[in-house]
């Protein structure tokens, strides 16, 4: 049984990863591409420009939530090992002060703070 689960979470960690990186991937080819085409359109450039950034940082934040349930369903579900679990850590604390950054340049707040205030 112990394969099978083991199977089942080195299979799943790694379609999350690879969905993670589509992700991050397709949306910032799809705002490049819809950019070009306002840019052709003759479209303010700096609004172009700021619409790109949301949508990539978007992207980016959306990819790297896959990529962080990758990392633990992998560390948890095979590599159980303090040092794994360490690394694990550190790699979520990572991508959590990128997320937390990356809200707060895409939105001018942090995530937990109302929209209002």
């Amino acid at each position: 049984m112990s394969e099978i689960v083991t199977l089942l979470a080195t299979w799943s960690a790694a379609l999350l990863e690879a969905i993670g990186v589509a992700v991050m991937t397709l949306i910032a080819v799809y705002a490049l591409g819809h950019a070009v085409v306002r840019l052709l359109r003759r479209e303010d450039s700096d609004a172009v420009f700021r619409d790109v950034r949301q949508r990539v940082g978007k992207g980016i934040l959306l990819g790297l939530e896959f990529l962080i349930a990758a990392d633990i369903i992998h560390i948890i579900a095979i590599e159980w090992t303090l040092e794994a679990i360490g690394v694990l850590a550190i790699i979520v604390l990572i991508r959590a002060f990128l997320s937390f950054t990356l809200e707060l340049e895409l939105n001018g707040r942090w995530p937990w703070q109302r929209a209002d205030g």
